[in-house]
């Protein structure tokens, strides 16, 4: 009498899936984290717009007075340089046209830093000029710590006499920040004037730094597991660290500002990441190829047969 057929094993039981409650630990942190990241980012970007938004005036306040409002539209920080947009209206009876023309020739003295002074004929449209101002101090070398000073100063002649003069001055370049600092008041208006990078620039310098610690020190770390294990040549391996290889600097060239090569940014990061992933790469080929002639060697018949 024939055996019975073997009885089939009974099914596996179903796995168990995970559990939404075991998913909320995980979340949850992350959610904070989250939160407190965009409130973080939220509370920054309202600082720096408060201090881009800051007007300070400086002069004198009489009723019958050049108002001169100067607004910093660009800085050149490799010309040490900075671009300021200069609107002239006189108040009372210096103008005429609810200040849109001079009733007489109007002469505005500006500091020395200023590259030329101003000069408004007398009966006709005042139009908004850019003047260029020097800028002393720093270095664009320190980048994204280098700071800058300079002096800006207005000083108005009406028919040939000296009346009084109100600055205002505000800044556009949102890639710095600008403080000014107003002189005593007189007829003349005196500013102190002291230029940085702003805050999204040194915290996106500052990013790229660590950013490119952190690539140079998995490249270096994967060399060390590639080189101990001798498996060859790895291609993926050797495609992943040339592509950082080259990718860190186009990332480089990302800096807000484009800074000159060989600044704080290259000195503390760029230079020596880029050494670091092009010695580790170097050192996988070598260690690569040693171990991919090695069993050829081993192999080889001997001289004479």
């Amino acid at each position: 009498m024939a055996a019975p057929p073997p009885t089939p094993p009974p099914p596996a039981p179903p796995r168990p899936g995970r559990s939404r409650a075991s998913l909320l630990p995980v979340l949850l942190p992350i959610a904070v984290l989250i939160l407190v990241a965009v409130g973080v980012g939220s509370w920054l970007q309202f600082a720096e717009r408060q201090a881009v938004e800051t007007v300070t005036t400086a002069g004198s306040a009489a009723p019958n007075r050049v108002d001169v409002e100067a607004v910093v539209q660009r800085v050149d920080a490799t010309a040490r340089e900075l671009t300021l947009r200069v609107w002239v209206v006189p108040r009372g009876n210096l103008g005429e046209g609810d200040g849109g023309a001079p009733v007489a020739d109007l002469a505005l003295q500006t500091s020395g830093a200023t590259l030329g002074d101003l000069e408004y004929p007398a009966h006709e449209r005042i139009a908004t000029k850019d003047v260029q101002v020097a800028l002393t101090g720093g270095s664009v070398s320190d980048y994204p710590f280098d700071t800058y000073e300079t002096d800006i100063a207005f000083r108005a002649e009406l028919g040939g006499r000296q009346v009084p003069v109100r600055l205002v001055f505000s800044n556009n370049d949102t890639l710095f920040s600008i403080s000014a600092d107003p002189g005593p008041s007189r007829q003349e208006a005196v500013m102190a004037v002291e230029v940085t990078r702003s805050g999204s620039v040194l915290v996106f310098a500052v990013f790229m730094m660590v950013v490119m610690w952190a690539l140079a020190a998995s490249v270096l770390i994967g060399t060390w597991y590639l080189t101990t294990r001798g498996d060859g040549l790895v291609w993926p391996a050797l495609s992943w660290m040339a592509a950082t290889l080259f990718a860190l600097a186009a990332f480089r060239n990302t800096a807000p500002g484009s800074p000159p090569i060989g600044c704080v940014l290259d000195w503390f990061a760029f230079l020596w990441a880029e050494t670091v992933i092009a010695l580790s790469l170097i050192a996988v080929v070598l260690t690569g190829v040693r171990a991919a002639i090695r069993p050829d060697a081993t192999h080889r018949p001997p001289a004479g047969r």
